[in-house]
């Protein structure tokens, strides 16, 4: 393994979003990720392992947890663990013998990451949910959305990927620190609802200052300025503007061939929709593409609006190689960027129990041990 976390060793309990996310992140920063997975039996999905992104660069073993011998296989991993990522509701763990106290028991240097939704205590600890639900409480989902209609949900990026999956190797990593001085381990409670919340810091301190209104779709940045707003072009296409500041507001009018003189200033709340209207009706004269190239050069702020299809694509990004092909899948290459230790392109995802032998072997397991589990129908990897 390469990176800045080659040597860290992390166990990985199957999850769905934001605890594979974050295992993930790990992998690609060269942290050794292995993923205990539940018995299930073979569907189509387990032949489309290529395309469940979120594991690449991570071996896997699948382990049955209803048998004593893999409870106990689980807690022999945990000794020479750094991290564990779990995500179930509050409790399964506990009950399934592999809780942070029998974890910590035998590694106290341990960091447990647990990644719910509503966290491990509160009056909706273990009740069930979904990252709408989440980034609705939190106050997020109610500010998202245009004036006059409903809430938009901002796919699943707010609660699982960056309240949720970034949070928790946020936290792992905080832990993982710490514990170099202290020789301890700890618990880290990553709840997507705490992670939203906290994503809409800057917004609280706006709202306290009389410089945010709870009227959705009238504030500066969600689509109630004309200078910070999307806009359709002649061929159905989008561009984005955020020229915020004086300066590139300037360009901005330039770009579009109008008089700041001749229109009412953008300072004025007042005046946003009679501009935004003005806007628009420029924006809707020429294509995507010849307003991005007018724009080319300048400081105006108005970049095309991409599909998923199209990022990958974009010169600037082909130039930081902001993506890369992994298994023959085009996906979003691993970041942030490290002057000496950049990893090495992730391995492509494997289907369950890819790679695991090696990982127990590496995690140091005799060959004979494994072929004893493998008998006892206890584990299964390849």
């Amino acid at each position: 393994m390469s990176g800045p976390l080659a040597g860290i060793r992390v166990l990985e309990f199957a999850g769905i979003g934001p605890g594979p996310f974050a295992g993930m992140l790990l992998a690609d920063l060269g942290a050794d990720v292995v993923r205990l997975e539940r018995p299930q039996p073979p569907s189509p999905a387990h032949r489309k392992a290529r395309f469940d992104v979120m594991q690449r660069g991570k071996r896997s073993f699948v382990l049955d947890l209803r048998q004593p011998a893999g409870v106990e296989l689980a807690l022999e991993l945990v000794v020479t663990a750094d991290a564990v990522i779990e995500g179930f509701r509050p409790g399964v763990m506990e009950r399934l013998g592999v809780g942070p106290a029998e974890c910590l028991a035998r590694n106290p240097r341990l960091v447990f990451g647990r990644m719910t939704g509503w966290g491990q205590s509160g009056p909706l600890a273990d009740r069930a949910g979904h990252d709408i639900n989440y980034v609705a409480l939190s106050g997020a989902l109610y500010a998202i959305g245009r004036s006059g209609e409903n809430p938009v949900p901002p796919l699943n990026l707010v609660g699982d990927f960056g309240g949720g999956g970034l949070l928790l190797a946020f936290g792992i990593l905080a832990a993982l620190w710490e514990s170099r001085g202290s020789g301890a381990g700890q618990v880290v409670d990553a709840a997507m609802v705490d992670g939203a919340a906290l994503l809409t810091t800057l917004f609280h301190g706006m709202a306290a200052d009389g410089r945010w209104s709870d009227e959705r779709g009238t504030n500066m940045l969600d689509s109630g300025a004309p200078f910070y707003e999307v806009y359709a072009c002649a061929d159905g296409a989008f561009v984005a503007v955020g020229a915020i500041e004086p300066q590139f507001y300037a360009e901005l009018l330039g770009v579009m061939g109008l008089d700041e003189a001749a229109l009412p200033p953008n300072s004025d709340q007042s005046a946003w929709p009679e501009l935004k209207e003005r806007f628009a009706s420029v924006f809707s004269t020429k294509t995507r593409d010849e307003w991005i190239a007018l724009a080319a050069g300048t400081d105006a702020c108005i970049t095309p609006v991409l599909s998923f299809g199209e990022a990958p694509r974009h010169p600037h990004n082909l130039a930081r190689d902001a993506f890369v092909e992994v298994g023959g899948v085009v996906q979003p290459a691993p970041a942030p960027r490290f002057s000496r230790t950049n990893g090495a392109t992730p391995a492509p995802p494997l289907g369950p129990g890819g790679g695991g032998r090696a990982a127990l072997l590496d995690w140091g397991l005799t060959a004979d041990r494994l072929d004893e589990l493998a008998r006892a129908g206890v584990a299964m990897f390849e």
